[in-house]
C-alpha cells in the first residue's frame, strides 16, 4: 500500500506569504497518454480555461510556471490528435492579481467561453472560488497559493485535500500542516539547530511562528531572526545565527530577500547544512538569483510534492522537458502544470463515450484517487475527513543545487516518508 499523502497547507502558507511580500533528450510520448483515435471525425473542441494572475503586483514570473506547463501538455496532446479526436481548445485569462480581475476571469470562463473545467489555476486573489463551485465546474490541479482548495467542493488542488471542503476553509477555519520537512533534515543530515529569518511584517511573522512551532515539536532549537521590512540588516542576522551554530536556515522572506540573506551569509562566513526553500523557487534560475553568494548557493535545498523537473532519469519528466525545451527557463510549477493537464485529460477521456461534460468530468475527479500524474506527484487524494488527523503518514520529494549539475534528487519521493504531528494554523 502507498503511504498516504501529507496534506500541504504549510507549504501553501508559504507560497501565500512569499507572494504578498514581493512589490532533454528526445522520448516519445507514451500512447496511453497521446492516443490517436482514428475512428472519430475531428469536428469540435473541448475549451478548458486556464487562470493566472500574469500582471500581478508581484510580476508576472512568479505566477506563470503551471501555465505553461499546461499548455504545453495541450499543444503536444492536439499534435497527437486531441482527446476522441477533438483538439483542445485553451482560453487564457490574466486576472492581475486582484479579486476584482478573478471574479471577471470566472465570468469570462464559465459563462461566456463555457469552458468542460479550469486547469492550473495560480491566481494571487482566488475571490471567484465560489463561484466556480456553485456552477459546478471542475478546477483541476490549482495551486493552493490562499485556502480555496481546502475550502469548496468540485475544485481539485494539485496537493490534493483532507478536508470536508463544505465552503468553511480546513476544519471550521482551522487547516493543519506537517512536520516532515523538519523531521527529514533531523534524521538524515543531523540537523539540531535551526534559524528561521523573517520580516517585521504581519505575515511574514505570522508564518516564522508556524515554522517555528513546527521545528520545536521535533525537537529543534531555534534560532528567531527578524529583519526590519523596509530596512533590513541581513548581515546582523546571519552573523547571530553563525554564532548561534545554526546548520538548518529556513525562512519567511521573498525571493529578492533570500538573495540577500544568502549574500550576507558568504560575506560573514556562515556555513549551515541547509538552507531550505520551498517549491515556488524550484526553479533553473538559481545561478542569476544567487549570483552573489556561491557558497549558500550550493547549500540550497527544496522540498515539495513532486517529481524533480531535473531528473531526466526519470522517463515522465523527460517527456516533460522535452515539450518544454523551447521555454527560456525551467521549473517545478511548470512541471506541476503538466501533471493538471494530464490530470484533466484522464478524466476526459474518460467521458469520451458518453459525452465530456462538466459533470462528467466532475465526478471523474470526485472519485480520484492516488492519482500520480504517471509518476510525477506523490499519490493525490480528496478524503473530506470528519476531523483533521493528529499525525500523518507523509512523503516528500527533496533536491539540492550543484553548481554546473543543477538540481539534484535526494532519495526517492515515495519511500522519503515519515509519521508525523500535524500542526494547527489559522489562514
Amino acid at each position: 500500500m502507498r503511504p498516504r499523502r501529507r496534506f500541504r497547507v504549510a507549504e501553501s502558507a508559504a507560497a501565500t506569504l512569499l507572494l504578498l511580500l514581493g512589490a532533454a533528450c528526445g522520448s516519445r510520448l507514451p500512447e496511453r497518454d497521446f492516443e490517436h483515435t482514428t475512428t472519430t471525425p475531428q469536428t469540435s473542441t473541448i475549451r478548458v480555461g486556464v487562470l493566472t494572475s500574469t500582471t500581478s503586483p508581484v510580476g508576472g514570473a512568479a505566477f506563470t510556471g503551471p501555465r505553461d506547463g499546461a499548455v504545453a501538455y495541450f499543444d503536444t496532446l492536439n499534435a497527437h490528435g486531441g482527446i476522441a479526436g477533438h483538439r483542445i481548445e485553451v482560453r487564457l485569462c490574466d486576472d492581475g492579481g486582484s479579486g476584482i480581475g478573478n471574479n471577471t476571469c470566472v465570468h469570462k470562463l464559465l459563462d461566456e467561453d463555457k469552458v468542460v473545467a479550469l486547469v492550473a489555476t495560480t491566481s494571487l486573489d482566488y475571490a471567484g472560488a465560489p463561484r466556480v463551485s456553485h456552477a459546478r465546474v471542475p478546477d483541476i490541479g490549482g495551486q493552493p497559493i490562499g485556502p480555496a482548495y481546502d475550502t469548496w467542493p468540485h475544485l481539485y488542488g494539485i496537493y490534493g485535500s483532507l478536508a470536508p471542503r463544505d465552503g468553511t476553509p480546513g476544519w471550521d477555519g482551522t487547516l493543519y500542516g506537517g512536520t516532515e520537512v523538519y523531521r527529514y533534515f533531523q534524521r538524515e543530515h543531523g540537523a539540531r539547530t535551526a534559524a528561521v529569518v523573517s520580516y517585521n511584517q504581519p505575515a511574514s511573522a505570522s508564518y516564522a511562528r508556524l515554522v517555528e512551532r513546527g521545528l520545536r515539536a521535533e525537537g529543534y532549537k531555534v534560532v528567531g531572526e527578524q529583519v526590519d521590512f523596509a530596512l533590513p540588516n541581513f548581515r546582523a542576522a546571519a552573523a547571530d545565527l553563525k554564532a548561534q551554530g545554526a546548520d538548518l536556515v529556513l525562512d519567511a522572506l521573498d525571493t529578492h530577500g533570500n538573495a540577500q540573506l544568502c549574500e550576507a551569509m558568504d560575506q560573514v562566513g556562515a556555513r549551515v547544512t541547509a538552507k531550505v526553500t520551498n517549491v515556488q523557487n524550484w526553479t533553473s534560475t538559481v545561478p542569476e538569483d544567487y549570483k552573489d553568494s556561491p557558497a549558500c548557493r550550493n547549500a540550497l535545498w527544496v522540498t515539495g510534492s513532486s517529481r524533480n523537473f531535473d531528473d531526466t532519469s526519470d522517463p515522465a519528466v523527460r517527456e516533460f522537458r522535452e515539450a518544454t525545451k523551447g521555454l527560456p527557463t525551467h521549473s517545478q510549477w511548470q512541471l506541476e502544470g503538466w501533471a493538471a493537464a494530464l490530470w484533466f485529460t484522464q478524466a476526459a477521456r474518460s467521458c469520451a463515450a458518453s459525452g465530456i461534460t462538466r459533470a462528467c468530468v466532475d465526478a471523474f475527479m470526485d472519485r480520484s484517487e492516488g492519482f500520480d500524474a504517471d509518476g510525477l506527484l506523490i499519490p493525490v487524494r480528496f478524503e473530506r475527513l470528519a476531523a483533521p488527523p493528529e499525525t500523518r503518514r507523509t512523503c516528500l520529494s527533496v533536491a539540492r543545487w550543484r553548481d554546473g549539475k543543477g538540481w539534484i534528487t535526494q532519495g526517492d519521493m515515495d519511500r522519503t516518508c515519515f509519521d508525523v504531528p500535524q500542526i494547527a494554523y489559522t489562514p
